[in-house]
């Protein structure tokens, strides 16, 4: 007699179909943004062009993108409306030869090489994003963190309204700046990882004395995927207060991170108030004794970084010894004014 199959029995069948049926639709759904963004890039070329056609005047432009948006949104819909056609060629001016500024951009040299044909990784909600950022070479280093990050919007527009750039910028060798636009961040030392400053909006936290350094690491704690994202990347959460002991006394590292596109531990000691050189001592203590007792071979050395309220720059230097691999930041609780991080590059780098 031949028996029904019963629920337990088709379960892992069912598993199985459940995993393609939603990979096909979401390799199905990045098909079609893929798809857009591409259509969308070659409707800004083709406007491109017939504006070069046409007279130089501004209104000549005008014109075209008016008559267009009012044919196509009558028979397509409302996303080719004219604010859409304008940014479709924003769009196409904006990423039509970023290959060749690249090259430039690592070169320092103009490049009549034929430019590959362009791949876009994001979707068209992210380039809308990326268009409001004026400087090419910022825009690029965003675009290439996106896709790489896997960043959601959402997470895009946090890290340009925090300055990203910028504070990677500010904290790189100024011949290695450049690079940011055409790699994106890359982890090679130690001094890759850290930002100037920290920005740390999302703990909720109010710019006010009174909050105690256990009450900046648990809110920390709290929103620990939200830090990782701040950190950077590679990094892994491992332990809060970590104690060791030495001659009978306990001492505790606040945070412990590893970074596995470093292979290395890395120690977070919080101050709410201005850096001092007990701060760099301790953390000193703290980085030789992971890098004697806690370190495995074949992995880099510790690193060490105090994130103060106000860093004092003339203390660090003549507090830690050539190479350490200690630093210092600052932190801060609101989202830092774009335009006061630009000035602050731009008079970094001149």
């Amino acid at each position: 007699m031949q028996r029904s199959a019963s629920a337990r029995d088709i379960a892992p069948l069912i598993k199985k179909v459940r995993g393609l049926i939603l990979s096909a639709r979401r390799a199905a759904a990045a098909a079609v943004d893929t798809l857009l963004v591409q259509t969308n890039f070659e409707i800004g070329r083709l406007i491109v062009e017939q504006e070069q056609k046409g007279s130089q005047r501004a209104e000549y432009g005008k014109r075209i993108l008016e008559e267009m948006a009012a044919r196509l949104a009558a028979e397509f819909g409302k996303g080719f409306s004219l604010s859409n056609l304008r940014a479709m060629r924003q769009f196409f001016l904006a990423y039509g030869n970023r290959q060749a500024r690249i090259r430039q951009t690592l070169s320092g040299e103009s490049s009549d090489a034929p430019v590959e044909p362009r791949k876009f990784l994001l979707s068209w909600s992210h380039y809308v994003a990326l268009l409001t950022i004026a400087n090419t070479q910022e825009r690029d280093f965003y675009e290439i963190e996106a896709s790489t990050s896997a960043w959601s919007l959402s997470e895009l527009k946090r890290q340009i309204g925090s300055g990203l750039y910028e504070r990677l910028a500010l904290s790189r060798n100024k011949r290695r700046v450049k690079e940011l636009a055409a790699k994106g961040q890359r982890l090679a030392r130690p001094e890759d990882m850290l930002k100037s400053p920290y920005v740390l909006e999302f703990l909720g936290l109010d710019e006010r004395p009174e909050y105690s350094e256990s009450e900046l690491e648990a809110a920390i704690i709290g929103k620990l995927q939200h830090f990782l994202l701040e950190l950077g990347k590679g990094f892994l959460f491992e332990a809060r207060q970590k104690r060791f002991t030495i001659d009978e006394d306990h001492f505790y590292v606040d945070l412990v991170f590893y970074n596995r596109l470093l292979r290395c531990y890395v120690l977070i000691d919080l101050k709410i108030d201005k850096l001092t050189h007990q701060d760099l001592g301790q953390m000193q203590m703290y980085v030789n004794y992971f890098d004697r007792y806690v370190k495995r071979p074949g992995e880099a050395p510790t690193i060490g970084i105090v994130l103060c309220r106000r860093k004092r720059d003339a203390l660090v230097e003549i507090t830690l010894p050539g190479g350490a691999n200690i630093f210092a930041s600052e932190y801060r609780l609101y989202l830092p004014s774009k335009e006061e991080l630009r000035q602050r590059l731009i008079e970094w780098l001149e």
